[in-house]
């Protein structure tokens, strides 16, 4: 299994690798059909709810005055992993979802590579809610404003891993201005939680710099089993 996940995600990088089509098995999205409905837990049901509708009305940051939406976030809320990216695009705030457009094609590509599908069991969301104009770095208080509304969403969700995607989303969850290449192949804490986090490049940044694709693939591998350990003495691997 683990060499056709590999095998996907390189040809969906462009990178050529050399392994058997043979026994390949079905596709990976095949495990992922197998999980659970996309919708929180009894306990949590009506606080996610209300999150979400705090969120799309909120007015915490002058960003609200030029969105076309706030983006929530994407996936199962039940999910044991959660991608975290640095602010909606263009695309994310006319469609109300995170990382859509190539950038969204090559993170479900690279997530598909480890068992992921942004349809079944993990969730993605953004550290700003509301798209910055032109596409500008989110400002401090900017991200003062809406840290909460994703520190509440971890709490509801309650992931096993965190995987924190670009420079500036890693650095405002970290609180740091530590560079990129300081932060991967670490296992980082986040939140009261201690909830354990590591740290890639953003795929846009991937589609503009193609020669770090196979960096990664590594940083990919290493959270594949940081996340194997943090399960090994659950049931399945999966929540009850």
């Amino acid at each position: 299994m683990d060499r056709a996940l590999r095998a996907e995600y390189l040809r969906a990088l462009g990178i050529d690798v050399w392994v058997p089509r043979a026994g390949t098995g079905g596709a990976p999205g095949a495990q992922a059909a197998a999980q659970p409905a996309v919708t929180p837990g009894r306990a949590a049901e009506g606080g996610w709810e209300a999150l979400r509708a705090e969120v799309l009305q909120c007015t915490r940051c002058s960003l609200h005055a030029g969105r076309t939406q706030g983006v929530f976030g994407v996936g199962n809320p039940r999910a044991e992993w959660m991608v975290i990216g640095e602010a909606p695009g263009a695309e994310e705030d006319r469609r109300g979802e995170p990382f859509v457009g190539r950038a969204g094609q090559l993170l479900d590509a690279m997530l598909r590579a480890i068992g992921l599908s942004r349809a079944s069991n993990v969730y993605i969301a953004n550290v700003l809610k509301s798209r910055p104009p032109n596409n500008r770095d989110p400002r401090p208080e900017e991200v003062a404003a809406c840290l909460p509304y994703l520190r509440r969403q971890i709490e509801l969700i309650r992931p096993r891993l965190l995987l924190a995607v670009g420079r500036i989303a890693a650095q405002n969850l970290l609180a740091t201005e530590a560079s990129l290449s300081r932060l991967r192949g670490r296992v980082h804490s986040f939140g009261e939680l201690n909830t354990p986090l590591v740290v890639t490049y953003h795929p846009a940044y991937l589609l503009r710099t193609p020669s770090d694709k196979r960096k990664a693939w590594e940083d990919l591998k290493f959270a594949r089993s940081v996340f194997r350990q943090l399960t090994a003495g659950s049931e399945d691997g999966h929540r009850s």
